[in-house]
């Protein structure tokens, strides 16, 4: 247990990089406009909810499904690194728009999945649980659900306090954090995979 919260930052970090609630957050406000509080508090709870069965449930068969399909980690590491190199730099040269489509539906999707829960965090999810281990890994994914809800909430104050161009402004730079982990995903699947 030591080990795992020692690990904690390791795996809080890529997580909350990838989940990046500075560009969830408006697209949010903006699908919940027109919904009273009590509707809102429902979609927010459900959105959370999925979020965290999908993330459990990729924890758990990812690897089942690797080995069936005959893909390594060290694979996974390089084509994760790959998909989520160019989801950053995707929104760092567009409005981040592009992944984040709204459809006609609102609550678990498109909110909870992929909003929150999308291609960046699962490919984070697995990777983490194979370098730390599924314990660490599960409560930094819990502490970072926990942030995001709690942004849900207060949703409306946040972007009052920091207006809407500073969260482009951190939406940005989250991309290019998100754009650094990608490139050490990459680089550990190639060394593993020369080893």
């Amino acid at each position: 247990m030591l080990e795992a919260l020692k690990n904690l930052p390791m795996t809080f970090i890529p997580i909350f990089v990838a989940m990046d609630v500075f560009a969830v957050l408006p697209v949010f406000i903006s699908v919940t406009t027109d919904i009273d509080n009590s509707d809102k508090k429902i979609i927010v709870k459900q959105s959370i909810m999925t979020a965290l069965a999908v993330s459990l449930a990729f924890i758990a068969v990812g690897e089942a499904v690797f080995s069936i399909l005959g893909i390594t980690v060290d694979d996974f590491k390089i084509a994760g690194g790959l998909v989520l190199l160019v989801i950053a730099v995707l929104d760092l040269l567009g409005s981040g728009e592009e992944r984040r489509k709204i459809e006609n539906t609102i609550g678990v999707v498109p909110i909870g999945v992929p909003l929150i829960v999308g291609p960046a965090v699962l490919t984070t999810l697995i990777v983490l649980n194979d370098h730390y281990g599924v314990v660490p890994t599960i409560i930094s994914l819990v502490l970072n659900l926990i942030i995001v809800w709690a942004s849900f909430v207060q949703a409306e104050k946040i972007t009052m306090l920091i207006g809407k161009n500073g969260i482009v402004a951190l939406s940005k730079v989250m991309a290019i954090l998100l754009a650094s982990i990608a490139v050490m995903m990459i680089r550990l699947g190639v060394e593993h995979l020369v080893k």
